[in-house]
């Protein structure tokens, strides 16, 4: 993905732009900069990590990665990469679940995520748990499709959800961290993870995503993630 240029993009990604207003980190490619290079420094120490756990995932016959079509920057899809956490099967058994039962069907409808979700795993409760599932998106990071810190990606069936509040995420690539991962997350509705990415496009800066990357580093070593 190339990299952001304001006149050559839709008129209205320029017209949010214009609402933001002036913000040197993220205008003038800072945070792009740090993307790359601790992308770069990242891997290098965790690719060995993903390789163990990709063979290890392997073990039950199906594939190591997962691959899902995400919305980012200006509306585009991309490929979102994790360490497979679910079954082999969980579109099925998501379907078959929230049919035959309502308390589920509703929780999904809320918060997007199911509290006792029947699809993850044994080994993937733990890679979700310390957030070792989503190291693959580093590759996303480094390419340009994602950010470190940014809003929650999203699916493409998901955007009605948003209810037309999209601005965060058409003018922001997504992040693997964001601020409502590191908030109280007391409240789980879908829509309460929306105010959050608007806020963090309206607010970024340096400060910000460094006080979001620590606190995500506080909640991974906590094990108090997904």
């Amino acid at each position: 993905m190339k990299d952001f240029d304001q006149d050559r993009e839709p008129w209205f990604l320029r017209s949010l732009l214009r609402d933001v207003g002036f913000r040197p980190y993220f205008d003038f490619g800072f945070k792009r900069i740090l993307d790359i290079l601790g992308s770069l420094a990242v891997l290098v120490p965790t690719a060995p990590v993903i390789a163990v756990f990709w063979l290890l995932i392997r073990r039950d016959g199906g594939p190591g990665f997962y691959g899902q079509q995400r919305v980012g920057r200006a509306g585009r899809t991309f490929t979102c990469w994790k360490l497979r956490s679910m079954c082999t099967d969980a579109e099925a058994r998501l379907a078959e679940l929230i049919t035959r039962d309502p308390v589920a069907a509703a929780q999904w409808l809320t918060e997007q995520k199911l509290e006792n979700d029947p699809r993850i795993t044994p080994l993937g409760r733990i890679i979700r748990r310390y957030f070792i599932d989503e190291l693959p998106q580093l590759f996303n990071v480094l390419r340009g499709e994602m950010s470190f810190v940014g809003p929650r990606p999203f699916i493409p069936s998901q955007e009605g959800l948003y209810q037309g509040d999209v601005f965060g995420y058409y003018v922001m690539r997504p992040g693997m961290t964001g601020l409502w991962q590191v908030s109280s997350r007391e409240d789980n509705e879908f829509i309460s993870r929306v105010d959050h990415d608007a806020r963090y496009a309206r607010e970024v800066s340096l400060r910000m995503d460094v006080h979001i990357l620590l606190s995500t580093v506080r909640v991974v070593l906590s094990g108090k993630g997904k």
